[in-house]
């Protein structure tokens, strides 16, 4: 007699895109997560295997759909650039997040940061900065351990992995490249792609100019020479 066995099937698991939370409250926090986002960007913009993301949810734990964080910035090392609908860990080989930044807003409490930062030394995170837009202040903690530990002094701070300085004004938060490269906004970085095209074009003016004048010289001497000969002199 033949006996069918009956395997129950568990429901597939879903990972969300979305926890439907806005991804900034002010435009103060957007602008700031969109500087470090794009910027860091360009940084490494030659590295095809730094995937950087902006309020992507991340997924560390498989079969757990509810263990996730969605930093306003982070910096996956070793992962291959490319579109994305969430950060699942485990179809990444396993490669944790080792850079979140976390831009606040007044909606932010304490309890919420309290839990972000341990979530983020659970899961790994080697390096997490935090800045506050409306009080110009910035924290940072850096893996040691296995514990996130604070940043005693960030002004002027190096980031190990990200080779950026880190520093405040009263502008505030300025982050610059270990070329002394302030990072811009969209609107300074294309004011700064047209001086530079600017200045290329008076560059190539002047040699134009110069080609001109070396051309006209050329021109007399030639006149000169030819002159000379009509009188029956030689050169």
């Amino acid at each position: 007699m033949n006996q069918s066995i009956l395997v129950e099937k568990k429901p597939e698991i879903i990972y969300p895109d979305s926890d439907g939370k806005p991804m900034s409250d002010n435009t103060k926090q957007f602008r700031y997560i969109v500087i470090i986002k794009e910027n860091l960007e360009l940084l490494f913009a030659d590295n095809p295997n730094v995937f950087i993301a902006g309020d992507l949810l991340w997924y560390p734990v498989e079969g757990d759909n509810t263990i996730r964080q969605a930093p306003d910035v982070m910096v996956v090392f070793d992962r291959p650039k490319g579109d994305r609908g969430s950060y699942q860990q485990w179809k990444e080989n396993n490669v944790t997040p080792s850079v979140a930044f976390e831009i606040l807003s007044p909606g932010n409490t304490l309890k919420e940061m309290a839990k972000k930062l341990a979530f983020y030394e659970k899961y790994g995170i080697e390096e997490y900065y935090i800045y506050d837009p409306d009080k110009n202040d910035l924290n940072g903690y850096l893996r040691q351990d296995n514990r996130l530990v604070i940043i005693e002094e960030m002004l002027g701070f190096i980031s190990p992995l990200l080779k950026i300085k880190f520093e405040l004004d009263i502008e505030g938060l300025q982050i610059y490249d270990l070329q002394g490269n302030r990072f811009l906004t969209y609107v300074e970085l294309s004011e700064k792609i047209k001086d530079t095209e600017r200045q290329l074009e008076r560059e190539n003016q002047r040699a134009e100019q110069e080609k001109q004048r070396a051309d006209e010289a050329q021109n007399r001497v030639k006149l000169l020479e030819e002159k000379l000969k009509e009188l029956g002199i030689e050169l």
